[in-house]
């Protein structure tokens, strides 16, 4: 196992709680808001979570949604994972979604509501060529490994297909 990541943090909030491990072993610490919200049906809200980072050059956090909030409110994240760049020192906000057809949903302050995981990240350089290699997938891509009944002749936009075929192995 390797040493953990020192990460400096304040507190815009001050009594919001240091972000934790809900688990020996999560990826991500929990983050709360510090604002109270409802959001009807689609609406969607900026919450804050009172606290901002420092990362490490090299580093980057990702704002992930918390599964139990999507399963049991359809509560998703606009932009999901966010991503906190190494340079970045403002507060660390989540943009939440109501995505349940019927039912509000109310968060109150210090409610649990995304989850913030800090991986490494490699630096890139691009290197401008007329053409790529070649590769097994080539150009394939939107489905086209498979796992989703194809519907004949479509190129994009709104068309829906069945997953029947996956279920019943086909």
């Amino acid at each position: 196992m390797r040493n953990p990541v020192d990460v400096l943090i304040r507190r815009v909030d001050p009594e919001v709680p240091i972000p934790s491990y809900g688990h020996p072993g999560d990826a991500g610490v929990d983050l709360v808001t510090t604002e109270a919200a409802e959001l009807a049906p689609g609406e969607r809200a900026v919450l804050p979570t009172g606290v901002s980072i420092a990362l490490p050059d090299g580093y980057a956090a990702f704002v992930h949604p918390r599964s139990g909030l999507a399963a049991r409110c359809g509560v998703a994240l606009v932009n999901a994972p966010g991503t906190v760049d190494a340079g970045y020192r403002g507060e660390i906000k989540v943009i939440v979604v109501n995505l349940d057809p019927r039912e509000s949903v109310r968060f109150e302050r210090f409610d649990r509501i995304a989850q913030l995981v800090v991986q490494q990240v490699e630096r890139i350089r691009f290197h401008e060529v007329a053409e790529l290699p070649g590769s097994a997938r080539a150009e394939g891509g939107f489905g086209s490994t498979g796992g989703h009944a194809a519907v004949e002749g479509w190129t994009g936009g709104n068309r829906y297909a069945s997953v029947v075929s996956d279920r019943e192995g086909q």
